[in-house]
């Protein structure tokens, strides 16, 4: 039987576990239970808890919070809690006195080697098959003096991976049991400082629930949270959540010390317990009321797309996050976060957007935050678009418009000319308004979620079927071109072609005016073989085959170069701190067609150019963007007298490698008034000035 313990009334703040010299602190949020106990386990697996602590009203209950100090309980204890109270969902009550629920404040998440979502979603005990939460010490770490490095957004090349993905695959060199871990991403810290990233936005790292899933598969991507405060211990390569724990911060200073950023992307707009057919793993247990939104009919609100929807806004809520945030900056050191359906945080108790989000102004005004790097996924699952208008002054914006238009122009559609300069130019009818900087525009044509950058230049549509949903599932709206041949081919031309659409692809994003982000792999062509939704592909679909890097070696050296390219720019070599208007006021930009000063932006246009000059005025820079099936002849500027080497061909897509990017110190010269721009390609000429 579970052993009883004398205990101390103890204290609400703060919430979690804090472990004290005599003992720990141990404080629950939950407003409608009738009673709560604490668990205390000696295993993971145990089918009963070691000691069962209940917390009497109301020695161990200030308002909804209820509390106990535990003597001699430290560092390293399993402990889980349980809650009793009317079974009423309409109203908020999911109470299940059999349910083993996880502290929301955990900082460690344990497993147990059956860890059975199943038997959290049907009633009675699952001691031995549920996840313990963990007491920990945010103390217990030397970071050797590292601190977040506060690079300037300028300045910034993002590079999204997934943790696992990026070298769980046999070629990646990592050995087990290193490999898909943090510490395998440590060792190829080397290629990414090559490549020129400045830092890696990691795929969601909050410990998930993996079976979330259909039938099997497993949950890759980590969209399915079951806690805020834990590092997925999944990805480390000694077992134990406080071994997961250390190894983060082990890969975080290390990526610190290479000059890299850490962004997280967070999901706190869901959790894996879903929809009422889900399983009770925290929340739902010990207050779905305040936790989760539901509608008038008193079902579970879905504008996650994922069964159900935290209740970002209410203040118990918005406390958790903000302490999550706030702990993995200050404990964990993360330098940024990305949220994941950042525009469902704007919901208010009803579903319905508010004007001034509470939860969104709190993260914006946040001093611990000040420094952070705050980057919107500014939709939701549920319509709700806010690409251009999202809160506050603090937030970048995944810039869905940036993807969509350019992946329309370089397809070759028609109509696209007009909102493709507005993408060049960092987005000035979306962000133009309001005093943003440059940098506000997170520029990207692909991500972890819709085709890689190579399938969207081989297929038409999404190949799906691995999922077991039919090929239903995914986005059909990709604006993807297979450029003659659906899937693999071995024809030249097809193959040529789709090298010189990369290019393009390529080229625009890491040019254009914003802060440019590549998805893992892009730069070796990975292929997920036509898969658009791979979030339950934990296999070769997803992971990251390394010898692609030897096979399209010509790509990795023209992404390695764009980079560079972008790097000569004063705009990104110094944080001005100019506006997004100031700047185009500054470098004097030109838009033109074929013919100088005349841009085309009628439905059949195809090409664009653009003249800029670089802040300090010393050099002068033209883009040529063709996206017609045949070749066109482009004005180019008169150049001043004091620009005696002419124009210099940086960047020819349509030209082999090494010839479609070269160092400026080493570009042909002397190009006269017009030059040729080939079919589907980009040209970027510079012109020194004295």
């Amino acid at each position: 039987m579970p052993r009883r313990l004398h205990v101390l009334p103890g204290q609400p703040h703060p919430l979690g576990a804090r472990p004290l010299r005599d003992g720990t602190n141990f404080s629950v949020h939950s407003q409608r239970a009738q009673r709560v106990e604490l668990l205390l386990y000696d295993a993971v697996d145990a089918a009963q808890p070691a000691r069962v602590i209940r917390l009497d009203d109301p020695a161990h209950r200030t308002w909804h919070y209820w509390h106990v100090f535990v003597p001699g309980v430290r560092p390293g204890q399993l402990y889980a809690w349980r809650a009793h109270g009317a079974f009423e969902p309409a109203r908020g009550r999911c109470f299940d006195a059999g349910k083993v629920l996880l502290d929301p404040y955990g900082r460690a998440v344990e497993t147990p080697p059956d860890w059975s979502r199943a038997a959290a979603r049907t009633p009675g005990a699952n001691d031995a098959q549920a996840a313990k939460s963990v007491v920990c010490d945010d103390h217990d770490y030397d970071w050797q003096g590292d601190q977040p490095l506060r690079r300037p957004f300028a300045q910034t090349v993002i590079y999204e991976l997934h943790v696992r993905g990026f070298t769980r695959h046999a070629s990646s060199g990592v050995a087990a049991p290193r490999a898909g871990t943090y510490a395998g991403l440590v060792e190829k810290i080397p290629y990414l400082r090559a490549l020129g990233v400045t830092a890696v936005e990691l795929m969601p790292v909050f410990q998930f629930d993996p079976q979330d899933a259909p039938p099997g598969l497993v949950n890759y991507w980590g969209y399915a949270p079951v806690s805020f405060f834990a590092p997925h211990a999944g990805y480390a390569s000694r077992p134990g959540a406080l071994a997961a724990r250390h190894e983060f911060r082990d890969m975080v200073r290390a990526l610190h010390r290479a000059g890299l950023e850490v962004i997280l992307d967070v999901v706190y707009n869901h959790t894996a317990e879903g929809d009422e057919r889900g399983p009770t793993y925290g929340l739902r247990g010990l207050d779905d009321g305040t936790y989760y939104l539901r509608d008038a009919d008193g079902r579970y609100a879905n504008y996650s797309g994922c069964g159900n929807t935290l209740a970002a806004n209410h203040a118990v809520v918005r406390r958790l996050v903000l302490d999550s945030l706030r702990y993995w900056v200050r404990v964990m050191h993360v330098d940024g976060f990305r949220f994941d359906l950042a525009a469902i945080l704007a919901r208010d108790e009803f579903g319905q957007p508010l004007a001034n989000p509470p939860l969104l102004w709190d993260i914006e005004s946040d001093p611990v935050l000040a420094g952070t790097k705050l980057i919107a996924e500014a939709w939701d699952a549920a319509g709700l678009y806010q690409v251009g208008r999202f809160v506050g002054q603090h937030w970048k914006e995944w810039n869905g418009r940036f993807r969509d238009d350019v992946r329309a122009f370089v397809r070759g559609d028609a109509g696209v000319v007009p909102a493709l300069a507005d993408r060049l130019l960092g987005s000035p009818d979306l962000y133009g308004a309001r005093p943003r900087e440059p940098a506000q525009s997170i520029n990207f044509v692909t991500s972890h979620d819709g085709f890689t950058l190579d399938d969207l230049v081989s297929y038409d549509r999404k190949h799906n079927e691995a999922n077991g949903e039919g090929n239903r599932d995914g986005s059909d709206d990709n604006r993807s071109w297979n450029c003659g041949a659906e899937g693999p081919s071995d024809d030249p031309g097809v193959l040529a072609l789709r090298t010189r659409q990369v290019k393009n692809l390529l080229a625009i994003t890491v040019l254009s005016l914003g802060t440019p982000m590549l998805a893992m792999g892009d730069e070796m062509r990975r292929s997920q073989r036509g898969n658009n939704n791979a979030y339950c592909q934990d296999n070769e679909t997803s992971w990251l085959d390394w010898t692609l890097l030897q096979r399209h070696a010509e790509i990795h050296r023209f992404v390695q170069g764009l980079v560079r390219i972008r790097n000569l720019r004063e705009s990104v070599q110094r944080d001005h701190r100019l506006t997004l208007a100031e700047l185009m006021q500054r470098v004097r930009v030109q838009l033109h067609g074929v013919h100088l000063g005349a841009p085309d932006t009628g439905h059949e246009s195809r090409s664009l150019a653009v003249t800029a000059y670089s802040l300090s005025g010393d050099l002068l820079m033209h883009f040529a963007l063709n996206a017609w099936w045949e070749p066109l002849d482009f004005d180019l500027p008169a150049l001043p007298a004091d620009a005696p080497g002419g124009w210099l061909r940086i960047i020819d897509s349509a030209r082999p490698s090494p010839q479609d990017l070269v160092d400026p110190a080493e570009a042909e010269g002397a190009i006269g008034a017009r030059h040729r721009v080939e079919p589907r390609s980009v040209v970027v000429l510079f012109a020194p000035l004295r």
